[in-house]
């Protein structure tokens, strides 16, 4: 029992700090690098300046994913900030087409009866 509880206080004590941080939205391809340190959880001024020194050499980043290119910035990173990382300046455009799921194209079966039945 003393185990179980244990296991749990610690599974707390490493989860919670991550839900206390908040990251906030700047567009990665225009913000200096003191914003980017203060804007993005996990992201101190030395990584921050890594991010605008990859931008400077490879141009703007595409997508969010693009980050992971950066020398120590990771997938948990990333997904600990993704919804704060703006790749244009206009707030309600947070994510582009690479990082939004795929529609599916396949057919609900009721649609493909009624299409059949249709004629199409």
């Amino acid at each position: 029992m003393f185990h179980k509880l244990a296991a749990l206080a610690l599974a707390l004590t490493l989860t919670l700090p991550g839900l206390s941080f908040a990251a906030t939205p700047v567009n990665i391809n225009t913000a200096d690098a003191a914003t980017i340190a203060s804007s993005l959880d996990g992201v101190g001024q030395s990584k921050a300046q890594q991010i605008v020194a990859w931008r400077d050499a490879h141009g703007p980043f595409k997508s969010a994913d693009d980050l992971t290119q950066v020398k120590g910035f990771g997938p948990a990173t990333l997904e600990r900030n993704r919804t704060a990382i703006l790749l244009t300046d206009n707030a309600t455009d947070t994510a582009t087409k690479a990082d939004k799921p795929a529609k599916s194209r396949r057919k609900s079966k009721k649609a493909a009866v009624e299409e059949a039945a249709a004629g199409k």
